[in-house]
């Protein structure tokens, strides 16, 4: 090892531990910040945390399952699942209304609709048009969720068993907020407008002005907790991952002064912004907006336990998700315009949203890799400890005001800290 004149051996090697990476002890020992700022890795790959997680939060929070665009007519129906393999179907009723049951036949406990979606009018093979027929022993329901078919109920359950006692499990269900489909497995939990605390008063205007329809649907798997993607949305200083955001966004005048608002129950908003797309080489100005909207804006608002919902000038984007393990999530994506709109109108918002988050778009691919490795970096055994969340910018743009606001929510529902999950929540 050489020195420079007049510099001892152990003042060189104390200059080079003062520069060169952390040693385990270094690397492992908790920074000095408050429990707000800090995340335990381990509750993003704990299978026990995963399963609390779904009794506690996801079983118990409103969660939007579709748009009402997607039941358009009578007897239009979709099947899915809420996290943890809850399966589910909605469908609209003769009467017009929206209603959700467990897609699962009282009678043995099989599935009774098999397909993603279609109208019920159109017959099963096992059974009648206008009902959903289970295959197994052909027992029929209809759109409300009334047992109206058992095969020879008398001779085979005389007085033990009817019809009128075998209806399906009905699930809490609202249609609001833009046209949102929200579903609710607590019998007894607060209600949808409780839930949400006044947080969608930011997009009313948008939202409910005029009748909304969705023009895009996609959906992926990926090997990563759930939390993982929603903090992409609940945070932009990871703008800095998409060079389209880094020109249209962050190099233009205002961006950093965006206000970060916490709600009630995990909710949060970030205030509008203007992007500049002719900054971005070969892009225009967006024509196009929603009712309220200023041109090309930019708005946003991150719902607990894992929905977001992103209006940039032309277009809407509506992720939810459903978990399935710690480390396995299904996301969808929505993207929506004005259900007046017509053809040319309607391409250019497809174009518009294609761009920035369609599959080979400028941004959502981004994510996805970013939060693939991150479940990579973190897993069991590879030496990971915490996630940082500890910036302070006076709740403006770059603030992870958003993220804290989510893990104290988390916290408080699971009774433990999210920055040490052997901790109870006081």
């Amino acid at each position: 090892m050489s020195t420079v004149a007049g510099e001892s051996p152990q003042a060189k090697q104390s200059a080079d531990n003062e520069v060169t990476g952390r040693l385990s002890k270094q690397w492992s020992a908790r920074l000095p910040l408050p429990d707000s700022h800090l995340v335990d890795t381990r509750i993003y790959t704990d299978p026990a945390i995963f399963e609390q997680e779904i009794e506690r939060i996801w079983h118990k929070t409103w969660l939007p399952v579709c748009h009402e665009s997607e039941l358009a007519n009578p007897l239009d129906f979709r099947s899915s699942g809420i996290a943890g393999d809850v399966p589910i179907v909605i469908v609209r009723g003769t009467d017009g209304k929206v209603r959700t049951f467990l897609n699962v036949c009282p009678h043995r406990g099989n599935l009774i609709v098999r397909k993603a979606r279609g109208n019920l009018s159109v017959a099963e093979p096992s059974g009648n048009s206008n009902h959903m027929t289970c295959m197994f022993h052909g027992w029929q329901f209809n759109a409300e969720g009334r047992c109206v078919e058992i095969p020879r109920e008398r001779a085979g359950y005389q007085d033990r068993v009817c019809k009128a006692g075998m209806g399906l499990r009905q699930i809490r269900t609202e249609v609001a907020y833009g046209g949102f489909v929200w579903v609710n497995l607590d019998d007894d939990g607060e209600s949808l407008d409780d839930y949400m605390g006044g947080i969608f008063d930011y997009m009313k205007v948008e939202l409910e002005s005029e009748p909304l329809e969705v023009f895009h649907y996609q959906k992926v798997v990926i090997n990563t907790n759930y939390k993982y993607f929603h903090e992409t949305g609940r945070e932009f200083y990871h703008d800095f991952l998409h060079y389209h955001n880094r020109q249209t966004g962050m190099m233009q005048k205002g961006y950093f002064d965006r206000k970060y608002v916490p709600y009630k129950n995990g909710h949060c908003l970030i205030g509008l912004t203007i992007s500049q797309y002719k900054a971005y080489q070969g892009y225009e100005d967006r024509g196009l907006t929603f009712p309220g909207m200023p041109k090309n804006g930019w708005k946003g608002i991150g719902l607990f336990p894992g929905i977001t919902f992103n209006l940039r000038s032309s277009c809407l984007r509506v992720n939810f998700m459903t978990p399935i393990s710690e480390n396995r999530v299904l996301i969808e994506v929505r993207g929506l315009g004005l259900k007046r709109d017509d053809d040319e109108t309607r391409a250019s918002r497809i174009r518009d949203f294609n761009t920035i988050w369609g599959p080979f778009g400028r941004n959502a691919h981004e994510d996805f890799l970013a939060i693939q490795t991150q479940a990579v970096a973190v897993r069991p055994g590879s030496g990971a400890k915490y996630c940082v969340m500890a910036r302070e910018e006076d709740d403006t743009t770059h603030d992870e005001i958003g993220l804290r606001c989510y893990y104290s929510e988390w916290s408080r529902r699971m009774g433990r800290l999210a920055s040490d999950p052997t901790r109870t929540h006081p």
